[in-house]
């Protein structure tokens, strides 16, 4: 009764925020009437590890109406149309345009956005062929600002490369000359694929815009074979599938549960083994009692299929959990300063992946040659806006970052390779390195030897600027602290990360 009574008054301060604007306030009532229902059968010790905040649902709901990410496949919709919404295949720019832009808004999210609206530069490649360059660039520019200020939610994602396009630049030259937080963009980056000077422009544009982002495309294509994509934040995933459900382990709760290293390597596979089967049982909700697959239009049309759908394994906390246990153990060894605190990072991330790859759902992808294998995928997650001295995903601690810029993406290649779906650091540069492009490129090549995968940039006095795996303007932020509603709902994400996790505060390379 006490949970019912305690939404009742989340229902009516949600009603009566005057912070929110109306599609904030139906998004935030309709997860409330859905935190009503408990539909799954929580494992024996799910409730104990949630309430000591060692495993978080990231406010999932009790009764999933559908999967977390859907990564539609796109060229189905411009080879076929679709019947659904009486939309046929595009003929020129202007139709493939209007079309992504009818389509997008029936994708549904775990936030009621779609997570991935394309590999924008591939879908328009051929019809900008056909077009006079500038009319094209007014056109792409015009859509790319339609998808600002009615996706209001910087989870949106496209991916442009790694192959170079005259759409690719087209896109890239709209984004400089009008930075917006939406949508997120990969840059999927190979140098041996990618001509020098279309990286450069990547590069240069991520300065005062924050975005694209380099994805390490040999690393992801290795993982995931030809048809992946980049969505939401940085997250791998299959294209024409997604996932189903993301719950992430907060390792530096965990640590604090236990006295000393040896306790917690048993603890560790506790909380990974209880995760992993209330993961199980709601994807079986899903599948089995949802009807999304069976009456979902996207479904039925072959734009996704289930059995190319996974679910992701999250994680967050390594940095303090390795610095507790040291603590613990007597030692004042800091995680990314100290060779013995990253050893034990990696065995923390060595056992992990066992766990996860040896436990198996029957509703996972296992697709031969990738990293599917019908179990879950390990990801860095990115971190909520009410985490408190905890880090993101394996990244080091806001104010204790290396030095030397070397050393910290040496650290990144330790881990990185541990998250086929998805994990990535965020450097923050100097203004003057906007008149050196070339700076952030070497900077990308070099990670992604050491073993880097996924990159952000922005310059330290970009308005736009990348929170922890999304973006926001630091000026909407100010708008939002002043009392003023915003139009994108991950605004009070940002400032609730800014306030914090200290994420503006990154050192300055």
């Amino acid at each position: 009764m006490e949970r019912v009574e305690n939404t009742r008054q989340a229902i009516l301060d949600t009603v009566c925020n005057g912070l929110l604007t109306h599609e904030q306030k139906v998004t935030g009532l309709e997860r409330l009437a859905e935190s009503l229902i408990e539909v799954i059968d929580l494992p024996r010790d799910y409730p104990g590890l949630k309430e000591a905040g060692v495993i978080c649902d990231l406010n999932e709901s009790n009764c999933p109406p559908q999967p977390r990410y859907i990564v539609p496949d796109y060229s189905l919709l411009f080879r076929k149309g679709c019947k659904y919404l009486e939309l046929p295949p595009p003929e020129d720019l202007d139709e493939a345009l209007n079309v992504l832009s009818i389509f997008i808004r029936h994708v549904p999210s775990v936030t009621n956005f779609p997570v991935f609206i394309g590999f924008l530069d591939r879908l328009l490649e051929p019809f900008v062929q056909h077009e006079d360059r500038d009319a094209a660039r007014k056109k792409i520019g015009l859509f790319l600002r339609s998808i600002d200020r009615t996706i209001t939610d910087s989870f949106c994602h496209a991916d442009i490369g790694p192959e170079e396009t005259l759409a690719g630049r087209l896109i890239l030259e709209c984004e400089k000359a009008e930075p917006k937080s939406v949508p997120n963009l990969s840059f999927l980056y190979d140098p041996e694929i990618t001509p020098e000077d279309f990286a450069l422009l990547a590069a240069e544009t991520a300065l005062g815009s924050a975005k694209p982002s380099f994805a390490n495309h040999r690393m992801f294509l290795k993982e995931l074979g030809g048809d992946y994509a980049v969505a939401s934040c940085y997250n791998g995933l299959l294209a024409g599938g997604g996932s189903y459900t993301l719950s992430r382990l907060r390792l530096g709760h965990l640590a604090a549960t236990v006295q000393s290293l040896d306790d917690f390597w048993p603890a560790l596979e506790n909380a990974a083994e209880t995760m992993m089967a209330y993961m199980d049982a709601r994807i079986a909700f899903m599948v089995e009692k949802s009807g999304f697959f069976e009456t979902n239009f996207l479904s039925i049309e072959g734009f996704i299929q289930q059995d190319r759908f996974t679910a992701m394994f999250g994680l967050v906390g390594l940095a303090e959990c390795v610095n507790s246990l040291m603590e613990k153990e007597g030692k004042k060894d800091r995680f990314g300063r100290s060779a013995e605190a990253d050893v034990l990072g990696v065995g923390i991330m060595n056992r992990l992946d066992e766990l996860v790859k040896a436990h198996r759902n029957p509703y996972c992808a296992d697709i031969p040659g990738t990293a599917t294998g019908g179990h879950f995928l390990l990801h860095g997650q990115v971190g909520i806006d009410s985490d408190v001295g905890e880090s993101p995903a394996t990244r080091i601690p806001i104010g204790e970052e290396p030095d030397e810029l070397s050393d910290h993406l040496s650290h990144c290649g330790l881990f990185h390779r541990f998250f086929p779906s998805g994990t990535g650091e965020v450097f923050v540069v100097e203004s003057t390195a906007h008149r050196n492009p070339a700076y952030l490129l070497d900077m990308v090549k070099g990670g992604f030897e050491k073993g880097g995968r996924y990159f952000s940039i922005h310059s330290s006095d970009s308005d736009v600027i990348r929170v922890t795996g999304y973006l926001v303007k630091r000026s909407e932020m100010d708008k939002l602290a002043s009392g003023k509603n915003v139009l994108q709902n991950t605004t009070a994400l940002g400032l609730g990360s800014a306030r914090n996790a200290r994420v503006l505060e990154r050192k300055r390379r």
